[in-house]
């Protein structure tokens, strides 16, 4: 038999993608609590300011897809964790050079069902690894090493396709193994075990 709570959170899930790539912004705003936050690479900030951050990007031509893989989910009551592979991808130019960088993770979701509804309280992904290619495969691409070890490597070539694009991005993202992954961990026990925010 199907747990008709699971379901209802993959759907969240599964809408948060495919309503923000698609800008479908006012459907994309339902998928959030009215406190939620989001922490990406290059915005870490109430869902709103994520939302209209990500409108005005699309706007100018910031390219970034996301493609969802297997789920799981642990919950307790009215809260939940969700975990779902990942895949960013996102497409710009660099240094001359049109590439794509595919950015593989995990989605860490704190979610909690107020007044009947599922909704997002906090996403927080998790960068495992990545690399970055030549959209054409016969093009030459000279990397920074020095800019490029900046970053964990996790999600090093996408700070370094963002930060050449003019993102700021955050250095202490949590990746497959780590003090920061280990601190998110303890925070969804705490989220599910009932603690004030995740």
């Amino acid at each position: 038999m199907y747990d008709q709570e699971k379901l209802a959170i993959r759907e969240l899930v599964e809408n948060w993608a495919l309503w923000r790539d698609a800008g479908d912004w006012e459907r994309f705003a339902t998928v959030w609590h009215e406190d939620g936050r989001m922490n990406a690479t290059w915005c870490q900030a109430p869902a709103a300011e994520f939302i209209r951050q990500s409108r005005e990007g699309m706007e100018r031509g910031v390219n970034i897809l996301h493609f969802l893989g297997g789920m799981t989910i642990d919950r307790e009551g009215d809260r939940a964790i969700a975990q779902t592979k990942m895949t960013i991808s996102q497409r710009a130019v660099v240094d001359g050079v049109l590439c794509d960088v595919v950015c593989t993770g995990r989605f860490y979701d704190f979610l909690e069902k107020r007044g009947g509804r599922w909704g997002m309280v906090e996403r927080q992904p998790i960068y495992e690894k990545d690399r970055l290619d030549p959209v054409d495969p016969a093009a030459r691409l000279e990397l920074d090493a020095d800019l490029l070890s900046r970053f964990p490597e996790g999600y090093r070539h996408l700070a370094y396709l963002q930060v050449k694009i003019g993102m700021d991005v955050k250095t202490t993202m949590p990746g497959l193994r780590g003090s920061e992954v280990q601190a998110l961990y303890d925070r969804g026990k705490a989220w599910l075990a009932g603690s004030a925010r995740p």
